[in-house]
């Protein structure tokens, strides 16, 4: 299997659960994709199924004999999406409209299988956060911009980034940026993996 993708919290999920998929950059242009579906007037979901399908066949093109799995994840605060911050400032603001309000979180998969799509699914959770204060924004910012910097929606759940939580409802793995689950219940029906 190939990982089309070099999100290391991906990789270490498949890792875990047992898969050693071999990571490719699919040196697609999301900025540019993604633009020109919110252009569009694409729906949230569309847009991470359609960045998630990109990459896959991106990569399938490449190593059309191999499993190639392609993935994204787009927050979305009602139809607006959100995308990593470029500096702190981008973050301060993300964070800002995002304060108080629930968002969800659009996990997609999409497999291709010799250079053709075979699967696909979009997972999502809903993440309700608190009212946080100024003041702690700045120094949530400050001690952890190395890390958020990476991350849609300027949070790590995994890491500091929990406590700006009230409530999240959904898969882990959903909002960590891979439907796991069922990517797993997948493989094994087909034989990818033992069932």
């Amino acid at each position: 299997m190939i990982l089309a993708s070099t999100s290391p919290t991906r990789l270490a999920m498949l890792r875990a659960a047992g898969l050693d998929p071999t990571p490719v950059a699919p040196r697609v242009d999301e900025v540019t994709i993604r633009d020109a579906l919110v252009a569009e007037g694409a729906s949230p979901r569309d847009i991470a199924d359609t960045l998630a399908e990109m990459k896959a066949r991106k990569v399938a093109e490449k190593h059309p004999t191999d499993l190639v799995l392609g993935c994204d994840q787009v927050l979305a605060l009602d139809r607006q999406t959100f995308a990593k911050p470029e500096t702190p400032d981008d973050a301060r603001a993300q964070l800002r409209a995002l304060r108080g309000k629930t968002h969800k979180l659009l996990s997609a998969a999409v497999v291709y299988q010799a250079a053709r799509p075979v699967w696909r699914h979009v997972g999502e959770a809903r993440l309700t956060m608190r009212d946080f204060s100024d003041a702690y924004l700045e120094d949530y910012l400050a001690r952890n911009w190395n890390s958020i910097r990476y991350s849609v929606g300027c949070y790590r759940i995994e890491e500091e980034g929990v406590r700006l939580f009230s409530a999240i409802q959904g898969d882990h793995f959903t909002i960590l940026g891979l439907p796991l689950l069922p990517l797993l219940a997948w493989a094994g029906t087909k034989g990818i993996i033992p069932a």
